[in-house]
């Protein structure tokens, strides 16, 4: 194998606020796939993950949790996070953690220098404080009196603080992303960061905080704790040998600048903005590229606990494997959108994809390699047109997945190798091997026709490795092949003619009954539930004893009961005919994308997918949804409204919604699932 160079990647440190849900394991999961392609096809990668310890709501979360101090809490959190990965066959190298010695020094170290060079100062800082986002917001920023980033609650704060001169170099910055556009990934954050924070101008970053102790003091003021992101950022270099005084290890020169960085898209900023700034204030060079996924939501919804919608990856391995998780999680998450995760969804994945196109294709041809040939594979040379198809499909398809990883379009990425694998299960319904075997003058046709099909299916193994591991060697176990180079894979007839496949194929993926996994989802989510009010009971209790108010529950944590809400009588409209009720045309559409109109602070936009069209509609409801709440959901359309300007903004339909008493709006939704362009009647 050719060797391409260095490769390096790295996530976003997980918060140690608590155990990470499928949608925070997604992402671990999509840089491992992307690592372990990396190493398949011929690079030198080095793969960093790890979990961001300090804070106050760290602080605060040991005191609910009842723990003796906040380290206690994080080496618990930081265990369970490790465990997670690890049950996702993730092969991480370093999993660093924020309260690491060498990390502690180096950030110490990187204060100093910062601070010695000019480019922070001490000041005091006044605005509204997001304890959950761990940010300072002006009034301006706020969104309805709320966190721009989480939607919840922020308070008066004002105390002394060092500031990091961010204005310092700005331009610098926006001449770097305007001369590399692959540097911000996908477009439309980078359209974002540069439209939202950069162009109308950087306000000085406060960088250290005295109103808590959990973080990383600040060496020579002892008052001070350094502000948790300056803190996170830094595991990246600090990883891998960074040494603020210019003695960096030699990992570090041979790693840094990081290939990718890849995170969350509401991290965006701190990624984007925060961090090249810092790395340029210490000379160094910035990452190759910042990559932004989209979320994982349950339903169409944000997970929250307790709402009860919360997925953990343990769950869903214990009712479906790892590698059906990966493949799911891989599979149904768009480059810029976001995914959606059902059971349902997971049922219809497993028995479609897994199950029947690739388990299915694997013991049949076993089957059939053993019961007409004795398991003994050869290539006896009788071809006919058909096979040329097959070939060319399968050889093709290591550049076609080839492209879209270099993209980094890993659902794309899978799409291509399933793509072969249906080729496979056509090639088998064309040439009908239980015919051929039937004919004892067809027998070296028939042996060609099976010797193609395990050799198409360990191509096709090669390239599932990187997403499906341990799927991927029981094929190899199975068809007694070897671990194909990515170098052979354009290469039809490496498989060992001669070679005997195994006597007793393992059924990879056993159908699921959707029904039962239903009921077994249930009770997860029932415990669930239970032990998060129990939690939320201790966690009250534990701050109550230590003079503390309970901390205030988000707002899309607040809990809803419709059987305690009062019904409404609204005044009756003029009865209508049928006719005018038919006049009126209603459909299913998904929210595809969706932004805030910049002129207006009720406004949002949404382009929404209705069969094969998409329309633009604008739809007074910012207030209670964010633009990222909104991407995914099934909701209701007025679809032959006569368009309209809002704002200045071209509306093409309505969203309908429900009203309460108070005047707050929800989005009418499918009680179940419909697709995009049903009729609503």
């Amino acid at each position: 194998m050719q060797n391409k160079g260095k490769y390096y990647i790295t996530t976003a440190i997980a918060y140690t606020s608590g155990k990470p849900h499928i949608g925070n394991s997604y992402e671990i999961v999509l840089a491992d796939a992307i690592a372990r392609y990396k190493r398949r096809d011929g690079y030198d990668v080095h793969f960093q993950t790890g979990s961001d310890e300090h804070g106050q709501k760290i602080e605060t979360r040991a005191i609910e949790a009842g723990c003796a101090s906040p380290k206690e809490f994080v080496d618990q959190v930081s265990d369970t996070i490790k465990g997670l990965w690890n049950l996702m066959d993730t092969s991480y190298d370093r999993f660093i953690r924020t309260t690491d010695d060498d990390h502690v020094k180096q950030v110490q170290k990187i204060f100093k220098k910062f601070y010695d060079q000019g480019d922070i100062y001490k000041g005091s800082y006044k605005g509204m404080y997001c304890t959950e986002c761990e940010a300072f917001y002006t009034e301006s920023q706020l969104v309805d009196g709320k966190c721009p980033e989480c939607g919840g609650p922020v308070h008066p704060a004002e105390e002394e603080a060092y500031f990091f001169k961010m204005s310092k170099y700005a331009d610098r910055l926006i001449e770097h992303i305007n001369t590399h556009p692959e540097f911000i990934q996908p477009v439309a954050r980078k359209n974002e960061m540069m439209n939202n924070f950069l162009l109308p101008g950087l306000q000085d970053l406060c960088v250290s905080r005295t109103s808590f102790k959990w973080g990383i003091p600040v060496d020579f003021d002892d008052r001070h704790v350094v502000y948790v992101w300056l803190d996170a950022l830094t595991n990246y270099i600090t990883g891998i040998g960074y040494d603020a005084d210019g003695n960096s290890s030699e990992d570090y020169k041979k790693w840094w600048p990081a290939d990718l960085h890849l995170i969350g898209k509401d991290i965006i900023r701190f990624h984007t903005i925060y961090w090249p700034i810092f790395l340029m204030a210490l000379g160094e060079p910035l990452p190759k590229q910042v990559f932004g996924h989209p979320w994982l939501l349950q339903g169409g919804e944000k997970m929250s606990k307790s709402k009860g919608n919360v997925i953990y990856a343990d769950d869903l391995v214990s009712l479906f494997g790892v590698d059906p998780v990966r493949y799911f999680v891989l599979h149904e998450m768009p480059f810029d959108n976001d995914g959606v995760i059902t059971w349902e969804l997971m049922v219809e994945r497993f028995n479609s994809d897994l199950a029947n196109t690739l388990g299915n294709l694997v013991n049949r041809t076993i089957a059939m390699s053993n019961k007409y040939l004795g398991g003994v594979l050869e290539d006896k040379g009788v071809t006919e047109d058909v096979d040329a198809d097959l070939k060319a499909v399968v050889t093709g398809c290591y550049d076609k997945v080839e492209k879209k990883m270099d993209e980094l379009r890993v659902a794309d990425a899978l799409t291509e190798i399933f793509t072969l694998f249906k080729r496979c299960n056509k090639y088998i319904d064309e040439t009908e091997p239980w015919v051929l075997g039937k004919d004892e003058s067809k027998k070296d046709r028939l042996s060609t026709v099976l010797y193609n099909l395990v050799e198409s299916i360990s191509i096709g193994a090669a390239l599932l490795d990187p997403f499906m591991p341990e799927t991927a060697e029981k094929i190899r176990q199975q068809l007694n092949s070897s671990e194909r180079d990515f170098d052979s894979l354009g290469n039809f007839g490496v498989y060992k003619s001669g070679t005997k496949v195994t006597e007793a194929p393992e059924m990879l993926f056993a159908r699921k009954d959707l029904k039962d996994v239903l009921e077994k989802a249930a009770e997860i989510t029932r415990k669930q539930k239970e032990e998060f009010e129990r939690t939320q009971k201790i966690a009250a209790e534990n701050l109550a004893k230590a003079g503390l108010a309970p901390a205030p529950v988000k707002a899309e944590e607040k809990k809803e009961d419709a059987s305690e809400q009062a019904p409404i009588d609204i005044p009756a409209k003029e009865e209508i005919e049928y006719d005018d009720f038919g006049k009126m045309q209603f459909q299913v559409g998904e929210i595809i994308a969706c932004e805030a109109v910049e002129k207006s602070k009720k406004l949002l936009c949404s382009q929404v997918k209705i069969g094969s069209q998409v329309k633009q509609i604008v739809s007074g409801i910012r207030k209670y949804y964010t633009p990222e709440e909104m991407v995914g959901k099934k909701v209701m359309v007025l679809v032959n409204l006569k368009p309209a300007k809002l704002a200045g903004v071209l509306s093409e339909g309505m969203l309908l919604c429900a009203e309460d008493a108070e005047g707050n709006l929800a989005l009418m939704t499918p009680e179940k699932s419909m697709p995009s362009g049903a009729e609503i009647c």
